[in-house]
């Protein structure tokens, strides 16, 4: 069986391909820029962007097993990865796995979960089987909401969310590589081990790194001012403000035990996290 990698340059993916690398499983990793891809025993590198389906075919032919690890977020990522799932169906891959989101959805209060959803139909939509990795926010993200004065700011009211770690996607999008008879066609939530408020989430940041932070909830309203000093594009402030109110409405709240089922270990907390770090 031959297994192709996209995101190898990255978080999650290039975790993947160096478990595999470990396990000896021969990989190919797709990367926009060879010069980048890392350098592993038993591993191969294709040069292919999601955008161009051409490269994409010619890169996935004669592979059987894909990890495609969604798209950096942009205004066309839906149309990318489209264009990609096209690709690799047309290539003949015959299993996807895709890291989606847990709240994707046509009207996901989180924006960009709509694209997750809409990828999953366009994968659904091929005869290629496949494993969705419905990912939660990522815990390893939590330290970046903080500002430089220490304050967590957004309108998440009261409510939680059971953020995951990405090393704990990782190790599941792994499992599923090594078995993926055992997961196909199946759909997991990754979530981490508790659905924490970000009151708690900035306690917990501020215990482990030795220094004052604090959650300060917004209105959507103030949300919207107080980004428009990065002078962001339309579809980004909506994204980056329904960060929070999907927080805000309950949506990633819910936690699943799928990691622990898949990996056989409990999930890390934020804690955890931010003391590998």
């Amino acid at each position: 069986m031959t297994i192709a990698i996209t995101g190898a340059t990255g978080n999650i993916g290039g975790s993947v391909a160096r478990a595999l690398a470990r396990a000896g499983t021969p990989i190919r990793m797709l990367v926009r820029d060879a010069a980048r891809a890392p350098e592993l025993p038993g591993a191969e590198v294709a040069v292919a962007s999601y955008a161009d389906a051409t490269a994409s075919r010619a890169a996935l032919e004669g592979v059987d097993l894909l990890l495609m690890v969604s798209g950096a977020e942009a205004q066309d990522r839906l149309d990318q990865h489209r264009a990609f799932v096209a690709a690799a169906a047309d290539a003949g891959v015959a299993h996807v796995v895709y890291t989606s989101f847990v709240g994707a959805a046509p009207d996901a209060t989180f924006t960009l979960g709509r694209d997750h959803w809409a990828t999953e139909q366009a994968i659904e939509e091929t005869s290629m089987r496949h494993t969705f990795l419905r990912d939660s926010f990522y815990l390893d993200f939590v330290e970046d909401l903080v500002g430089e004065d220490g304050v967590i700011r957004g309108p998440a009211g009261v409510g939680a969310m059971a953020a995951v770690a990405r090393a704990d996607v990782a190790r599941v999008a792994t499992e599923v590589l090594l078995h993926p008879s055992d997961h196909a066609d199946r759909t997991y939530e990754l979530t981490g081990p508790e659905a924490i408020t970000l009151a708690q989430a900035a306690a917990t940041v501020s215990e482990v790194r030795g220094r004052a932070v604090t959650y300060q909830p917004e209105t959507v309203t103030e949300a919207y001012a107080s980004r428009a000093r990065w002078n962001p594009e339309p579809w980004q402030a909506d994204a980056w403000v329904s960060t929070y109110t999907a927080i805000a409405e309950g949506a990633l709240a819910h936690v699943s035990t799928d990691v622990e089922r898949v990996t056989g270990r409990r999930p890390l907390s934020l804690r955890e996290v931010l003391q590998a770090d």
